[in-house]
């Protein structure tokens, strides 16, 4: 089965390609549609490398770091240098991580595409030479065969047999063939395109932005905007940065109305400034964004952006490309039919392992001979072959037309060999395939004496009265199961033979007086994965659409097969969308004949009807959706280059389901920042309302400013991160998303910050009262007690209370709570922070309260759990959008 055969025909020599072809080795069709030549005149360049000052600069842009970099201002103003130190390093280990995780996902990504630059094979000066493809200029003359890419967009000149697939640039799964002629669609070929069989010589016409590949590139030049969170958190950061001053100021004008020293009060409400400030927060979203790409990345995903991570979480929309990305990119010979009945072909690629099955029970070639008469000459008359794993590679590929292929594998599932086929039924003549005959003939010599006719082509053009010897009946039947396989979004082949006792007839006689043997049914399949993919986001509340450039039929086939729209919807043509008669595009869920710009189009009136939208792809066609998508993800191994530069997340193996741990992965992000805002916004409440209430219960001031630092820099610090490394929940995948107009305190999370604020304050003031009445240092109990509380709180906070999933979280606060208490006991620490030793007892009353910190926040998180709104389903309109 692995025999590589010529794929040319014997009258291939004489054709009207003469002379030495390229000599660059012949790749199979699977591996080589992937490779596009470096960076040149014919290739869409990978975006520059940014030097490291603009990826720093980048990373300081962001509005909480900007946050951070006033709190550090005033931290210094304060003259509190080791609390402004410590906001330094959250922004410097920010900001580091934040630039080795992109530094790090563009080698994995150079990674993927460091291949060998082709060469192309050209005559010049009447001589014929190997230069590299990026030395290609329009007007040169270029020598293509099975196995090239195409360096540059030409016409064509001369060709014999010459196929090529075009999906990286249209969609369509079926190879085209090329010939001189003047149909641009068949006259002419596209860089970037791959060879699959055949000769030609093209004369090139344009290369780099006048090549098909340059206009595309020319539609990716929008950058990527911010990210839902960093939307929402921006929106945050400019809320809490007015209610901070309006706060302090208030803390500041009720101290001076009571008589407290100016320059006392001042410095207390900059550092209540600067502990209202969740200077903490980046560095939770980088840990949780950089945990969520360290777990994608061990899915053999590659996150070329970190916040790309948490998008996938917010994402609504999910426009899905078809060839390649929710199917495998290659044919496969699934139904068979023949005047006795039906048969399915099971199994997976182009491997020959796996089984024919007619009503529910597997077959071989003895238990079904008529199966095994249509299979055996749709291998006979068969230019493909199959090639085995090597080190290169652990999978079968093609060898010539992927369709060939797919009734080569339909075969060996069946148990016919090829080799023993060759050998006892060798070739002697053919007439090859053409799109005006839509059918290919083959002769071959029998070991009896004479010789078998086979021919397999269109049922159009085969079931011909001309051509069957069969009846109208079994024609008409034979035509109608056509029809419905072509319904179901299959390509159908219909084969027949003869068998003759003379030698060789002419050849005008061949194709005549032939047995219809049955019809095969082929398609590219969805992926094994595709149909739990799409399951686990529709259940997570995703809406899917599905964008291809191929067949309308085909596309509806795999649409309803995957579960993305039903039989009844509509599906809309890239035609349609030209001519302005497709209506609303968001509309309907299946596209089909689309361009790179419609596309585009698509894309953008998905996110302008407000919804976050995913794409994933693998072409150069669809490199502009990819950019222009709130999230790109393209495939790392059969994907272009193009679509891989272009996207936000690269799966190397290919695989759908990454998208749906990708999914998981953001909303674990998103949830982890939304407990770390309840949990440090309600520490910081607390310390508000301590310090405001405090002078009204007979505490001037409750507390001192180092040591209102030194609470914030230990329950913001360690805790506060270690909350961003919380796993997901268990129901995360059985909500919808949040919708992208959504506060981050949405959904009710200011009541609940307010509560426990209020909580944590009231238990610090009675504690507080208690000691100043009982004649106790009141001020270090309150310095105790709130700190403790809100430890308490970090603890209630987990997403799975009572396991060690998050054990770092329980270190830190290990830790926190041993130096809040050592801010008390250490002589050292109590002259900084101006505190009084206190009891062993006290301190067993401060642990205890702040027990109640988390009784109280498991109580709360069970009465108001975290509640979704659920995005405005999305409903198609009906024809006409």
């Amino acid at each position: 089965m692995s025999e590589q055969r010529n794929s040319r025909g014997p009258d291939a020599d004489t054709g009207e390609v003469q002379g030495t072809t390229c000599s660059e080795t012949a790749l199979s069709s699977a591996e080589a549609a992937h490779r596009l030549t470096r960076y040149g005149p014919n290739e869409v360049p990978p975006e520059p490398r940014a030097p490291v000052w603009r990826r720093v600069l980048q990373q300081l842009r962001d509005p909480l770091i900007l946050v951070l970099l006033v709190a550090a201002a005033l931290t210094i103003a304060t003259g509190d240098l080791s609390d402004a130190a410590v906001i330094l390093l959250v922004i410097t280990v920010n900001t580091v991580v934040g630039v080795v995780q992109e530094v790090r996902a563009e080698q994995a990504v150079l990674a993927l595409s460091a291949m060998s630059a082709p060469a192309a094979r050209v005559v010049r000066d009447g001589e014929e030479r190997s230069i590299p493809a990026v030395d290609v200029v329009p007007g040169d003359l270029v020598l293509v065969t099975e196995g090239d890419i195409v360096s540059a967009d030409g016409d064509v000149l001369a060709a014999a047999l010459l196929l090529a697939d075009e999906s990286s640039l249209t969609g369509e799964s079926v190879p085209v063939e090329k010939a001189l002629d003047p149909d641009a669609s068949r006259g002419t070929v596209s860089a970037g395109t791959v060879i699959v069989r055949g000769r030609g010589r093209i004369v090139v016409t344009g290369t780099g932005a006048d090549s098909a590949l340059g206009r595309i590139a020319s539609l990716m030049g929008a950058a990527p905007g911010l990210t839902p969170l960093q939307r929402r958190l921006a929106r945050f950061g400019r809320v809490l940065a007015a209610v901070i001053v309006v706060l302090c100021a208030l803390v500041l004008a009720l101290g001076l109305v009571r008589g407290q020293p100016v320059e006392p009060m001042i410095v207390a409400a900059i550092s209540l400034a600067v502990a209202a400030v969740p200077e903490s927060l980046p560095a939770v979203v980088t840990l949780a964004l950089a945990l969520g790409a360290r777990r994608m990345a061990d899915r053999h995903a590659i996150v070329r952006r970190l916040p790309a991570v948490e998008t996938l979480g917010s994402v609504t929309v999910i426009a899905t490309d078809k060839t390649g990305t929710l199917t495998e990119g290659r044919m496969a010979a699934e139904r068979l039919w023949t005047p006795r009945g039906e048969a399915a072909v099971l199994g997976t690629g182009y491997e020959p392992e796996g089984q024919v099955v007619r009503d529910g029970e597997p077959v071989t070639a003895g238990d079904a001979p008529d199966l095994a008469a249509l299979l055996r000459a749709a291998m006979l008359c068969n230019d493909a072959a199959l090639e085995t794993p090597s080190d290169r590679s652990t999978e079968w590929h093609a060898l010539g037309d992927p369709t060939e292929a797919a009734l080569l594998a339909a075969g060996a599932r069946l148990g016919l060999d090829r080799t023993t086929l060759d050998r006892e039924l060798p070739r002697m003549e053919e007439i090859p395939f053409d799109s005006g005959r839509k059918r290919m003939t083959t002769v071959h010599r029998r070991p009896e004496g004479g010789v078998r006719v086979a021919c397999k082509g269109a049922p159009e053009s085969l079931l011909k009265p001309y051509i069957l010897a069969d009846g109208p009946d079994l024609v008409a039947r034979a035509a109608a199961q056509a029809e419905v396989l072509a319904r179901g979004g299959y390509r159908v082949l219909a084969v027949a033979s003869a068998d003759h006792d003379a030698p060789a007839e002419p050849p005008g006689t061949w194709e005549s007086g032939l047995s219809l043997l049955g019809l095969v049914g082929i398609l590219d399949p969805p992926r094994s994965a595709s149909g739990t993919t799409i399951a686990a986001c529709k259940e997570a509340g995703i809406v899917l659409v599905l964008i291809t450039g191929d067949h309308p039929l085909t596309a509806r086939a795999v649409a309803e097969r995957l579960g993305i729209a039903s039989g009844d919807e509509e599906v809309t043509t890239g035609e349609r969308i030209r001519d302005g008669t497709a209506g609303e595009l968001t509309g309907v869920r299946v596209y089909a004949r689309t361009t790179p710009e419609q596309k585009l189009d698509i894309v953008q009136a998905w996110r302008g009807a407000g919804h976050v939208v995913a794409m994933t792809g693998d072409g150069v066609n669809d490199g502009p959706a990819l950019r222009r998508a709130d999230i790109g993800v393209a495939m790392g191994r059969r994907g272009t280059e193009v679509a891989r530069q272009a996207a936000d997340l690269v799966l190397a193996d290919d695989n759908p389901a990454t998208i749906v741990s990708a999914v998981e992965e953001g909303r674990r992000v998103y949830a982890n920042v939304r407990r770390f805002l309840l949990y440090a916004l309600a520490g910081g409440t607390a310390e508000i309302l301590v310090m405001l209430l405090g002078p009204f219960l007979g505490m001037p001031l409750p507390l001192l400013p180092a040591q209102i630092l030194w609470i914030n820099l230990l329950t913001h610090g360690l805790p506060g991160v270690a909350l961003g490394a919380e796993p997901v929940a268990p129901d995360a995948m059985r909500h919808p998303p949040r919708p992208p107009e959504e506060s981050v305190l949405g959904t009710g999370l200011w009541p609940r910050i307010l509560f426990m604020g209020a909580f944590v304050a009231t238990v610090t003031l009675v504690a507080g009262v208690w000691a100043r009445e009982t004649g106790r240092p009141w001020q270090s109990m309150i310095f105790l007690v709130l700190g403790a509380t809100q430890l308490g709180v970090a603890l209630g906070s987990r997403a799975r209370p009572g396991s060690l999933a998050n054990p770092f979280l329980l270190v830190a606060v290990g830790v926190a709570l041993s130096l809040q208490a050592a801010g008390v006991y250490l002589p050292a620490l109590r002259q900084l922070l101006g505190t009084e030793p206190l009891s062993l007892a006290d301190l067993a009353i401060a642990c205890a309260l702040s027990g109640l910190g988390h009784v109280v926040m498991r109580v709360q998180t069970r009465l108001w759990p975290e509640r979704q709104r659920h995005v405005a389903s999305v409903e198609p309109s009906g024809p006409g959008g």
